[in-house]
């Protein structure tokens, strides 16, 4: 039998938890304070999940997508899985300036557009992809629901 040392936490139905931790490596003015990305994690949680949200220049962004997608160019957000245990365990990586310019050029706030990509990158590391229309389409669908109740606006809209 189990100690309560090694037993596992006591799961109360209903709500996902979530072990959120949040690194900037880049200087922090006008990005979204913890408690924020706190709330836009939650929203797009679907199960049990411990993730790091890290805030990256160009050059690391860069460097991680070579390494990791073979492209030689940064995106706006990478999401590393690490295990399907329980919690499910990983990375989401935002690329600062690139968020910055994709903001800018759509039309729309950072804060908006930082919280589609925690959104998106959520809704990555627990499984949902956009690799064929059909998937995208219902990955885009949960996006758009979620960041809804959020108070943001459609980020598909105006394609």
């Amino acid at each position: 039998m189990p100690t309560s040392a090694t037993r596992p936490p006591r799961r109360t139905r209903g709500t996902p938890r979530l072990a959120l931790s949040v690194q900037y490596a880049v200087a922090r003015k006008g990005l979204p304070v913890p408690a924020t990305l706190r709330r836009w994690a939650r929203a797009a949680l679907e199960r049990d999940v411990r993730v790091t949200l890290r805030f990256t220049g160009l050059a690391e962004g860069r460097r991680l997508d070579a390494l990791y997608r073979g492209r030689d160019y940064a995106t706006n957000v990478l999401t590393f899985v690490y295990d399907d245990a329980f919690p499910l365990a990983g990375d989401i990586v935002l690329c600062v300036p690139v968020l910055r310019r994709e903001a800018r050029s759509g039309g729309k706030t950072l804060r908006a557009h930082c919280a589609h990509l925690v959104v998106h990158g959520m809704l990555h590391l627990q499984g949902h992809d956009h690799a064929n229309p059909r998937d995208a389409a219902r990955m885009e669908a949960r996006e758009s629901a979620i960041l809804a109740v959020l108070g943001y606006a459609d980020p598909y809209a105006a394609r």
